[in-house]
């Protein structure tokens, strides 16, 4: 059994040496482990984070009784829909990521599905918009990809008297940002509400769409780091892992625009009636000519044709198929008269043509068609009519659309097909270096490990497509210990197949078996070997012996007299020679 262990594995690792020598003779290029990923796995160490800096709002999630303390779930109900599905019911929990987590890091997830949630926390002083950028940051992990539904953040308007556990769609929010995806419409909003200067109102201002992809984030099941930075200056710019993916200027990439058309058109203006906005016209001189004949049709028979020879006038092209038969439940008061299917003319097979000749249609050379008059300038045309511009009533200019209602709370007001959609490291703030700082500190490491075990196992599984023999040495690594195991199987019920044999065979025959056959004689020579006879012990032996034989000789023989001496025991007659 050792050995054929021993000679398997020799096997194994002979392979595995010819590859690493087939390799060694045949590569050019060495190729490097992917950046980011250590030849010896370390264990990346995850710390809380501690924020520092001009912080409006910072969340790791990684300690439960402070989340539960901080954060409200909402208790409101949804406007103008069903009673049933009215419930902001969404479950939410504190857990850390399903797979490729780092020890003690934690984030906020969205447990249920096809179901609304809300839940909001206020910030730790309210975020008022004056000569500082607002910077908002927060990861997102689609664990289970996403169908359809939203993973945005809503920064929610300072109120007096804000009652977040009543907070719904409804609640005035200041900013939406973060990503949306619904089928093949993949968005990131950015959305903000603007002021009306001049009534007050607020309206809702959409950034333009981000000219790159991003379905990758939606379904990759990475955690992705979501930026957005809003300056004094009115510019943005919105990120993902880093990159900027969408910018430009708050007064000029929003739809609507902030700021109103000076002019608009005057909606009381109407297009006189004689306003003649026809370019062309149909001649007015125009006549149709006396030769023109509307009637004439666009195709006429061919009267060169002739009937090609062989033409079958009187055979039909199609005939009934004189196999059929009626079906034997055809009721023809329901199912009317019983008709065989047609079938093609085997007559016609070897001729022209069957039935009534037809010559083949070909163009009209007379045909014109409908008469219309030639097409010419409109001589009073007056262009296309547009009502007369008019100073806008509504009109204002704001050029500091930056400076946006305070914000007093962040919360997440979602409905989603998909679950398990994880929230993480959420921080405002206004200092550019803070925002990194902390996505350092939480999502680098978070995002490398992933990216390091990810890396890992698409470099193992290259280096197995590129070696020949690595399928063939993992295989019979896996296979070795079911191929020993069934072989030791295979070898006891052989062995006991062959016992049974054996035992059969001497019960047949009545011969000795190895146990019968001086095995008490040869153990006993056995444990002789090697014991320095006693003083005495060798002459003892003899007549111990020849006692035996005498012994067997009277035992043999049936009319032998029982001896009178009385039987000495060895140990006695040991001891009387040595005295």
């Amino acid at each position: 059994m050792r050995l054929i262990l021993l000679i398997a594995l020799w096997l194994c690792l002979s392979i595995a040496v010819r590859c690493d020598d087939d390799d060694r003779e045949e590569a050019t290029v060495t190729e490097e482990l992917p950046e980011g990923v250590a030849e010896e796995t370390e264990e990346v160490v995850y710390v809380s984070p501690t924020p520092n800096g001009h912080i409006y709002f910072a969340e790791h999630f990684d300690v439960p009784e402070e989340f539960e303390a901080k954060w409200i779930r909402s208790q409101a109900k949804k406007e103008g829909i069903d009673e049933e599905i009215a419930k902001y019911d969404g479950k939410w929990a504190v857990e850390s990521l399903m797979k490729d987590g780092l020890k003690g890091d934690l984030g906020l997830v969205l447990k249920s599905k096809a179901k609304h949630a809300a839940i909001s926390a206020p910030l730790d002083r309210p975020f008022v918009f004056t000569n500082k950028p607002l910077i908002v940051q927060y990861d997102v992990t689609f664990q289970n990809g996403q169908e359809c539904g939203g993973a945005y953040i809503k920064l929610l308007t300072q109120e007096t008297g804000m009652r977040l556990s009543q907070f719904t769609d409804k609640t005035p929010y200041t900013i939406m940002f973060g990503p949306d995806k619904c089928g093949n419409d993949h968005k990131l909003h950015f959305i903000f509400q603007h002021k009306n200067p001049k009534d007050g109102s607020f309206s809702e201002k959409h950034a333009k769409k981000p000219n790159t992809r991003l379905d990758e984030y939606f379904k990759d099941g990475k955690p992705h780091l979501y930026t957005l930075m809003i300056h004094p200056d009115n510019t943005f710019d919105v990120s993902v892992d880093y990159k900027i993916v969408n910018k430009g200027t708050l007064l000029e990439d929003f739809s609507p625009p902030v700021n109103p058309p000076s002019e608009i058109d005057d909606p009381e203006d109407r297009k006189p009636d004689d306003w003649d906005e026809r370019e062309k016209i149909a001649d007015p001189d125009a006549k149709k000519p006396d030769d023109w004949d509307e009637d004439e049709p666009e195709q006429v028979a061919d009267a060169d044709a002739v009937k090609p020879d062989g033409w079958l006038d009187d055979e039909p092209e199609m005939i009934p198929d004189p196999s059929a038969e009626k079906p034997e439940d055809w009721d023809e008061d329901m199912d009317g008269t019983w008709e065989a299917p047609l079938i093609n003319n085997p007559s016609c097979e070897s001729a022209p043509g069957c039935g009534l000749w037809k010559a083949p249609m070909k163009a009209n050379p007379k045909f014109k068609g409908k008469w219309r008059a030639a097409m010419i300038d409109n001589p009073n045309y007056r262009g296309k009519w547009r009502p007369r511009r008019i100073p806008n009533p509504d009109f204002f200019e704001d050029k500091h659309p930056f400076n946006m209602a305070s914000i007093g709370a962040v919360g997440l007001e979602i409905w989603s097909m998909s679950d398990n959609i994880l929230f993480d490291n959420f921080i405002i703030t206004d200092d550019k270096i803070v925002s990194e700082q902390w996505a350092a500190e939480t999502f680098d490491l978070k995002r490398n490990l992933v990216d390091r075990d990810q890396a890992f196992a698409e470099s193992v599984r290259r280096w197995m497509n590129k070696k020949e023999n690595a399928f063939m040495v993992y295989g019979m690594y896996l296979s070795l210990p079911v191929t020993l195991y069934v072989w030791f199987l295979w070898r006891r019920v052989v062995e006991e197949k062959q016992d049974a044999a054996r035992a059969a065979l001497q019960k047949k025959t009545d011969e000795a078996g190895e146990d019968d056959e001086g095995g008490d004689d040869q153990q006993n020579e056995d444990e002789s070997e090697g014991v320095p006879p006693l003083e005495g012990e060798e002459d003892e032996v003899k007549d111990d012996d020849n006692a035996k034989d005498d012994e067997a000789e009277e035992e043999g023989s049936e009319d032998a007299a029982v001896p009178e001496e009385p039987a000495v025991e060895k140990g006695t007659r040991r001891r009387a020679r040595k005295d």
